[in-house]
Order: structure tokens, then C-alpha cells, then sequence
């Protein structure tokens, strides 16, 4: 004999086995959200101690960093060369900041004690002829609310030499013609205004993820070595393909 579902009806459930069924239904939506919620306490918990072992890492790196930049002063034009040789900052430094960069002796990333809270970034120059500063400092704190509050060094520039607000100077007294925007402006009050209403402070980013913990990555050149073996597997891999599409098409000729 056919059954309800075989003559295409739907089996009769009688209301109180609907009431039971949704029940049964509700009651495993609560506690599929009870353990949902047990396991978004458990992963809090998990970032914590991330963040507790990050922070005690800090302070065991901060001397190992201190003496690699004491071996980098050593080094003429180190962070210059790093600089260029990224693919982002490269492109952000002027042949009047690459001038001033001959005197970049440090960089610095401090993150705070509660590193979700913020970090610092300090540029350390020697004596030079275009600012009185020898450190450059950058301070980006987070609140829990989600606000950004930026504040930075304001750049005591020497006369004639503020390559950063336009009021540069010939030898002559002329004014000089600035095309390209200066690295230095990234220090304004301007600048830093839109970060603090949620642009993202790109420049700080890159610094602080990845020309910071490896700048020998970027002063041996080797993140553009990276970056041409990457294209040439991609070449590698797209002349594959054309080769089996090709090799595909004769067989359908055949």
C-alpha cells in the first residue's frame, strides 16, 4: 500500500507533535548557544595569554634590539638602503628625504604594556642641517571604544629646510618648487588628524609588521628576490596551463 509520501501528501503530525517537535527544536538552539558562547570564552581567554606571553617576549627582545641597532649605526646608509628597498616605503621617500635619511641612525617600535593599547615609533638622527630634533616620535594609542588618538613629534625644522610644509629655500632665498610630497609629512598635524578618525596609518603599519622585526630582509634586497620568484612561478604556472589547454585541443582535433 502507498504511502502518504508516495501519492505526494504529507504525513498528518497532529498539533501537539508540532508543539513537542518545536520545543525540542528550541530547547537545542539554547544550548547549541550555550556552547557556542562557552567556546567565545574560551577563545578570549586563549587571547589573554597570547598577550601575556607577547608581552613578556617584548621585554626579553628589547635588549637583543638595542644591540642590533648598535651594530647598524655602523653600518652607513643602512636604514636608507632598507627603506628603498621596500616596495611601499621606497616609494614614499623624496631625493630630499633620502638626504636626510644619511642621518637616520635608529629606528624604534615600543608597543605598550598592554600592547592591544598602542605602540610607538621613534626615528633617531644625528646632527644634520635641516631639523634641531635627533628623535622623530610617533604615538598611536586605541581605546576600547574603537577611538585612535595620534600624536607626533612637531618637526623643528631649521630655516629654509621644512621640505615638509612647503617653506624650503634656495641658497639664494628663492622659494623652492616641491612636486612630490615629503616622507616627513607623515609627522603633521594635518596628516595625523585623519588617522585619528580611522584612516589607516598605512606607513605605521608597515613599519612596525615588517621593516622593523627583519630590516636585513629589505637592506639585503631580499623581499624583491621574493617577489621576482613569486612572478616567476605564476609565469611558470600560467605557461603549464596554456600547454595542457594546448595539448587538450589536439585531442579533440584527434
Amino acid at each position: 500500500m502507498a504511502t502518504a509520501e508516495q501519492k505526494g501528501k504529507r504525513p498528518k503530525i497532529d498539533e501537539d507533535g508540532d508543539e513537542r517537535m518545536d520545543d525540542a527544536v528550541l530547547l537545542s538552539i539554547e544550548q547549541l548557544q550555550e556552547i557556542q558562547d562557552e567556546i567565545e570564552k574560551v577563545n578570549e581567554e586563549a587571547s589573554d595569554k597570547v598577550l601575556e606571553v607577547e608581552q613578556k617576549y617584548n621585554e626579553v627582545r628589547r635588549p637583543v634590539y638595542a644591540r642590533r641597532n648598535e651594530i647598524i649605526r655602523e653600518i652607513p646608509d643602512f636604514w636608507l638602503t632598507a627603506f628603498l628597498s621596500h616596495p611601499i616605503l621606497g616609494e614614499l621617500l623624496t631625493e630630499d628625504d633620502q638626504k636626510i635619511f644619511k642621518h637616520l641612525e635608529s629606528i624604534d617600535v615600543d608597543e605598550f604594556q598592554d600592547i592591544k593599547s598602542g605602540y610607538s615609533i621613534t626615528l633617531t638622527f644625528s646632527s644634520n642641517q635641516y631639523f634641531e630634533d635627533t628623535k622623530l616620535t610617533k604615538t598611536l594609542s586605541f581605546s576600547d571604544d574603537g577611538n585612535i588618538t595620534v600624536k607626533a613629534t612637531s618637526i623643528k625644522w631649521k630655516d629654509g629646510m621644512d621640505i615638509a610644509n612647503g617653506k624650503a629655500y634656495t641658497k639664494d632665498g628663492f622659494k623652492r618648487l616641491l612636486i612630490d610630497e615629503s616622507f616627513f609629512t607623515w609627522f603633521n598635524d594635518a596628516k595625523n588628524k585623519s588617522f585619528s578618525q580611522g584612516v589607516i596609518d598605512e606607513v605605521a603599519d608597515i613599519i612596525k609588521e615588517e621593516l622593523w622585526p627583519n630590516p636585513m630582509k629589505y637592506f639585503n634586497n631580499e623581499a624583491e628576490e621574493e617577489f621576482e620568484d613569486e612572478e616567476d612561478e605564476e609565469e611558470s604556472d600560467e605557461e603549464d596551463d596554456d600547454e595542457e589547454d594546448e595539448e587538450g585541443e589536439e585531442d579533440d582535433e584527434e
